[in-house]
C-alpha cells in the first residue's frame, strides 16, 4: 500500500542468498485477492428450518493437509551482484561489508532511504544477508484513476531458516501497521517461533447488526484479542488450500497454486495447507524479525448449530488435520406457524421458502482499522467470549449500527465445499488500515517463495 509518486518508491528486502532474474517475477493481482478471500474470517447466517418439515441430510465437512522448511545462506561482498528489469521494477541485488556503506550506496544512487535505515540494516549485514532492491520506472507503471498500480512480486530463494525481515518496514511507517502472512506448505501449518501465538475466537454467535457492520465488528474483536494478548501473532485460518466450508469463493486451483510457487517445488499440486497469520504492531512492538516454525494441526470454526442453537466446537483445539477458520454466525430462529403435533426444532440451513442463498464473495478482507477503534463489541455479540472476558451488552452508543438483516442475494450455482445453506458475507475495506500481505510457499528443502 505505497503512498506517493512512483519515482520515489523503492523496496529493500534482505534475503539470505544471491538472486538472479529467474528468481523474480511479477504476478497478477487477482490471485492474491483470491487467497485473501479464502483465508479471511467470514460471517455466516443460519435459519432454523420449519420444525414440522423433514430434517435435512447431514452435511459432510471437507478435509485437508500440508509441510516444512530448510537450506543455506551465502557469503557476502561489496558489489552489485546482479541487475535486471521485471515489468515496472528495476532490480539490483547487493551484498555489503558494512551497513553504513550500503546506506551511502543507496542514497548516492537516488534511492529514497529514510533516516535511521543504517541502524536497522546493520544487523542484516552482520548476518551476511544480501539485499533485493526494487525501484519503480514511472514510465512502465499502470495508473487507475490517478493511482499507480504496482504489480505483486514473487521472489524465490532457499534458506536454512524461515523468517520474514519486517523491521525495515517500520522506517516509513506513520505508526501502527498490520502484517498479514499467508503460508502454503505441504501437510503443515505454521506459526511464529519468537513471538506468542493465539487463535482468533471463532464460532461466535453475533447479533443481526453485524450483518451491516462486519468490518467494525471484526476490527473490534481483533483489537480486543491483541489487547488481551499483547505482542502476539493471531492465527486466523489454517485449512486445505483446495477446499473450504463455507466457501466465499472457489478454492485455489492447480494453475493458481503454480502461480504462487508450486511450479518451482514440483510434485502433486494437492495437499497444501493455507495458513493466515495476522500481526498488528508499532516500532516498540517489533524487536525482532518474525521467525516461523511448523505447528501441529488445529480444528475450529466448523459445524452447524445444534437444537439449542449452540456450536459444539468452541475455539481452536488439536486435530488430525488443519480445519480452522475465524467464523461468526447470525442465527434466525423459526418464527412461523407450527402446524404439527410433534415439532422437531433445531434444524438449521438456508432461508425459508426453499430459496438457495449461495456463499457471497468476500469483498476485500483488509478488515483492520486503527488501534483506537471503539466499536461496541459487547453490543455485537450474542454470547459470552470467556477468552476475551466479554459478555453481551446493550447498544448504548450512537456508533452502534442499526439492526438489519443481511442483504438479499440472487440465487447462483453452488460452490464446492458449500455452506449447508447458510449465507456467507465479509466486510468491505472502505476506510480500512493499509495491509502488508506476504505469501510463502514451502517445501521440505526450504524453498521460500
Amino acid at each position: 500500500s505505497y503512498q506517493g509518486p512512483p519515482s520515489e518508491f523503492a523496496m529493500v528486502i534482505p534475503v539470505p542468498t544471491l538472486l538472479t532474474e529467474e528468481n523474480v517475477k511479477t504476478l497478477p493481482q487477482e490471485v492474491f485477492s483470491r487467497v485473501d478471500r479464502l483465508a479471511a474470517p467470514r460471517l455466516v447466517s443460519y435459519w432454523e428450518r420449519d420444525p414440522c418439515a423433514p430434517p435435512p441430510p447431514e452435511v459432510a465437512f471437507a478435509r485437508m493437509m500440508v509441510q516444512e522448511s530448510g537450506a543455506a545462506p551465502e557469503e557476502t561482498g561489496v558489489t552489485v551482484e546482479a541487475e535486471f528489469t521485471v515489468a515496472e521494477y528495476e532490480v539490483v541485488i547487493l551484498s555489503a561489508r558494512d551497513s553504513s556503506g550500503l546506506d551511502r550506496w543507496l542514497r548516492r544512487n537516488d534511492y529514497n532511504i529514510p533516516e535511521g535505515a543504517e541502524t536497522v540494516l546493520r544487523s542484516y549485514v552482520e548476518d551476511d544477508m544480501k539485499f533485493f532492491v526494487a525501484k519503480v520506472n514511472p514510465e512502465r507503471v499502470r495508473f487507475e484513476d490517478g493511482r499507480a498500480i504496482l504489480s505483486p512480486l514473487r521472489v524465490e530463494y532457499e534458506s536454512e531458516t524461515f523468517s520474514l525481515p519486517v523491521r525495515l518496514g517500520m522506517l516509513n511507517s506513520s505508526g501502527q501497521q498490520d502484517l498479514i502472512v499467508h503460508v502454503l506448505a505441504r501437510r503443515q501449518r505454521y506459526e511464529v517461533a519468537n513471538y506468542d501465538n493465539v487463535t482468533i475466537p471463532t464460532n461466535i454467535k453475533v447479533r443481526d447488526a453485524v450483518g451491516s457492520a462486519f468490518g467494525p465488528f471484526y476490527d473490534a474483536l481483533f483489537s480486543r484479542t491483541i489487547e488481551q494478548h499483547p505482542r502476539t501473532v493471531v492465527t486466523e485460518y489454517s485449512w486445505d488450500a483446495t477446499s473450504c466450508d463455507p466457501c466465499p469463493d472457489e478454492p485455489l486451483n492447480e494453475q493458481e497454486l503454480a502461480t504462487l510457487g508450486q511450479d518451482t517445488i514440483g510434485g502433486d499440486p494437492y495437499g497444501f495447507v493455507l495458513t493466515r497469520l495476522h500481526y498488528r504492531y508499532g516500532a516498540d512492538d517489533l524487536g525482532e524479525d518474525l521467525v516461523f516454525r511448523a505447528a501441529p494441526p488445529i480444528v475450529g470454526g466448523r459445524g452447524t448449530p445444534n437444537a439449542d442453537g449452540d456450536f459444539t466446537e468452541e475455539g481452536a483445539s488439536p486435530g488430525d488435520i488443519n480445519n480452522f477458520q475465524g467464523r461468526y454466525a447470525i442465527l434466525h430462529r423459526w418464527d412461523g406457524a407450527v402446524t404439527c403435533d410433534q415439532p422437531s426444532k433445531g434444524h438449521w440451513g438456508g432461508p425459508p421458502g426453499g430459496r438457495d442463498v449461495p456463499p457471497q464473495p468476500a469483498r476485500n478482507q483488509a478488515m483492520t482499522g486503527s488501534a483506537g477503534n471503539t466499536a461496541p463489541l459487547g453490543a455485537f455479540i450474542a454470547e459470552a467470549i470467556p477468552s476475551l472476558d466479554l459478555t453481551p451488552g446493550e447498544v448504548t452508543t450512537p456508533n452502534a449500527p442499526p439492526s438489519q438483516p443481511p442483504p438479499a442475494t440472487a440465487p447462483a450455482t453452488a460452490r464446492r465445499g458449500g455452506c449447508a445453506g447458510c449465507a456467507v458475507d465479509a466486510p468491505s475495506s472502505a476506510g480500512m488500515f493499509p495491509l502488508l500481505v506476504v505469501g510463502f510457499l514451502l517445501r521440505r528443502r526450504g524453498r521460500i517463495i
